[in-house]
């Protein structure tokens, strides 16, 4: 089966329909994108900024520099100097005259009474070596460590006691051969003993004595 080529056609070249054909399309897209972008384009040319606010930082005002006093220095007074005090010797009285005798009778002259001499304080004397009484002297408390340590023995002290009999200071003159009996011994003595004080010149004076303190395990 044939089919006829219209006239009008058949003298045309096929690269020009198809050119035309395009070109016809780009005309209409061309003509559909003008009238979308219209009113694009209207808003754009009346488009009016809006001014943004400017705002203003204060700087702070520096402060304003104080005012040194002017202080005027005055010189120090000199130094008045003081006039020494001399202390002067009192002069001793004139001796008493006594009137010569007349003959209407004798006079005489009034008794001059001296002052006793104060006596000058006598100075403390050193302590004696006596042997003195017990007025308390507790049994000494066996130390715990020398119990455990089956430790004994006997330590003599000097002690030394003043007017009223209490221990002012206790030496250890011999050891027991322990240390913790040696220093019981003494704590002990010094916090409770008591003596009889020592006697010389009929007044009560200090003194060292010699104290045997003896620790035995069969006391216990």
């Amino acid at each position: 089966m044939s089919f006829a080529r219209p006239q009008a056609l058949s003298g045309i070249h096929p690269d020009a329909v198809r050119i035309a054909a395009m070109s016809a399309a780009i005309a209409l897209n061309t003509a559909a994108l003008i009238a979308v972008m219209r009113p694009m384009v209207a808003e754009m040319a009346t488009f009016v900024p809006t001014a943004q606010p400017i705002t203003i930082i204060d700087h702070p005002t520096p402060p304003k520099p104080v005012p040194v006093p002017d202080i005027e220095l005055k010189p120090l007074p000199k130094a008045v100097p003081r006039t020494p005090v001399t202390v002067h010797d009192v002069a001793p009285h004139p001796p008493v005259e006594t009137a010569p005798p007349t003959d209407e009778g004798t006079i005489q002259a009034p008794p001059v009474v001296q002052a006793p001499a104060t006596p000058a304080p006598a100075a403390d004397a050193a302590p004696v070596e006596t042997t003195l009484a017990y007025v308390a002297a507790p049994a000494p408390k066996y130390p715990t460590q020398a119990i455990r340590g089956r430790m004994q023995g006997t330590v003599t002290l000097r002690v030394l006691v003043d007017e009223a009999g209490k221990p002012l200071d206790v030496v250890i003159e011999s050891s027991s051969g322990h240390k913790v009996l040696d220093d019981a011994a003494r704590s002990q003595v010094l916090a409770s003993w008591r003596f009889q004080p020592a006697v010389q010149n009929g007044q009560h004076v200090k003194a060292w004595a010699r104290i045997p303190v003896t620790f035995d395990l069969h006391s216990l």
